[in-house]
């Protein structure tokens, strides 16, 4: 058996201890806003109690003990650093950025125990050649190369003790420090997007549906020569761990170092797939970490990773952003108004400031699809343009809402695929891409 590794860290499990993580968590952060507010006050300063919450040694306590706690906790850190700017400072967005590059591994003995869980006592039995350390690890689990009883090359992605059991208590205590810390609007009310993380995340610690989604993907692309992805061994899934053929391939990040065609064409086919995802099958794979897809240099195929964050969309919601896209498109902006508002946002008053605010967002983020030319994403400003003006939008806290949840999904993968198309250098004609979809 392999020795335990230095940088694996245990996860806590009970109830109580991971309460006493966020606990602890906002304990250091508390001290370290009064110890920031002495600095600033001894220098002269006025400190604002944003200043003093985002400072270096904040951002390591929150991440360092979320990413310790895996889980719920980890995730609800991760989706939020992928916000665009509607929801949080963009200061704390890039502190939690952190959590997505963390890799931490559990211990011999937690992964023991998920393990014997799945499988029984003698699961080492059943495999061959199983390599304890893993060759990925996330907010759930990790995953682990070995052999099948039928000498397939294969992965397993294990769950870690205790996350399905946690997932309601963390969103709540996440919830809470964040409401506590004053980074939130005033007003705004995050509890249906709390309610529905619990459910999306309720089914992320769920492999079996992981595996339905996975073959669901599978088949659907199967005819498609861009995309590769591993198929599921039923037989040796379980709720806490899926089976799969192991596929090979490198970051897909790797993809910038090729030449600009290789590129653009790797990016308008993911650009293109997610369209698909969204208007025609109504199911989209919504996390947006670049580690989910993987290339494959002699093949040029795209390995697509990881589908426990899949979520249905309802036909009333893609519907409408159907409708949304045609109005940008033509320059609508009544269009784009009622559409919006269709879709969940608030949008205020005709002819207000804050109405006219809110089509200049719209229009800004849709901006790549609306003209029939090659967009080059990376000499796109619109992620600086759009902090910025979403930094005005909070002045109007009279309109707070909640955003509409699937749109806050969906959004998500937008905008991971255009960080990614901006990392790969990318130009691509986005137009033609989405104009036979709407």
């Amino acid at each position: 058996m392999a020795k335990d590794k230095s940088d694996s860290k245990a996860i806590p499990t009970g109830r109580f201890s991971r309460f006493a993580k966020v606990a602890k968590m906002a304990g250091g952060v508390a001290g370290g806003m009064l110890a920031e507010g002495g600095r600033q006050i001894r220098a002269g300063n006025r400190p604002r109690a944003r200043d003093m919450l985002l400072t270096p040694g904040n951002a390591k306590r929150v991440t360092d003990q979320l990413a310790e706690m895996r889980g719920a906790a980890m995730k609800m850190g991760q989706m939020l650093s992928m916000d665009t700017g509607d929801m949080l400072p963009r200061e704390l967005t890039d502190i939690l950025a952190r959590l997505r590059s963390d890799a931490r591994s559990m211990p011999i003995d937690q992964l023991q125990q998920s393990m014997t869980e799945a499988f029984g006592d003698d699961w080492e039995s059943i495999f061959y050649g199983f390599d304890f350390t893993p060759i990925a690890a996330a907010s759930i689990g990790q995953v682990h190369k070995t052999i099948s009883p039928d000498g397939r090359e294969i992965v397993l992605k294990i769950q870690y003790p205790g996350v399905a059991e946690s997932i309601n208590s963390d969103v709540d205590n996440i919830a809470t420090l964040l409401r506590v810390s004053g980074l939130l609007p005033k007003g705004l009310d995050i509890q249906p997007l709390l309610n529905d993380a619990k459910v999306q995340l309720q089914e992320e610690a769920d492999y079996l549906l992981e595996a339905e989604f996975l073959q669901a993907f599978g088949e659907v692309l199967a005819d498609d020569p861009r995309f590769v992805l591993p198929e599921v061994l039923h037989e040796l899934t379980h709720r806490n761990v899926l089976a799969m053929t192991y596929v090979a391939g490198v970051p897909i990040e790797e993809v910038a170092d090729l030449p600009q065609k290789e590129r653009d064409r790797v990016v308008s086919a993911l650009i293109e797939l997610m369209l698909t995802e969204l208007f025609e099958l109504r199911m989209v794979q919504t996390d947006p970490n670049f580690a989910n897809y993987q290339y494959c240099h002699g093949s040029g195929e795209i390995v697509l990773l990881d589908f426990g964050a899949t979520r249905h969309f309802k036909a009333a919601f893609v519907n409408n952003y159907k409708k949304l896209l045609k109005a940008a498109v033509a320059g609508d902006e009544n269009r784009i108004a009622a559409a919006a508002k269709r879709l969940g946002y608030s949008m205020g008053e005709e002819g207000s400031a804050y109405r006219e605010l809110v089509l200049d967002l719209f229009n800004l983020a849709l901006e790549p699809l609306c003209v029939d030319e090659v967009y080059d994403f990376s000499r796109s400003d619109i992620p600086a343009r759009m902090s910025e003006m979403a930094e005005s939008v909070q002045e109007y806290t009279e309109f707070w809402e909640t955003p509409p949840t699937d749109a806050v999904y969906f959004h998500r993968k937008l905008g991971g695929i255009f960080l990614l198309a901006s990392r790969l250098k990318a130009r691509v004609n986005v137009y033609q891409l989405i104009s036979h979809l709407i």
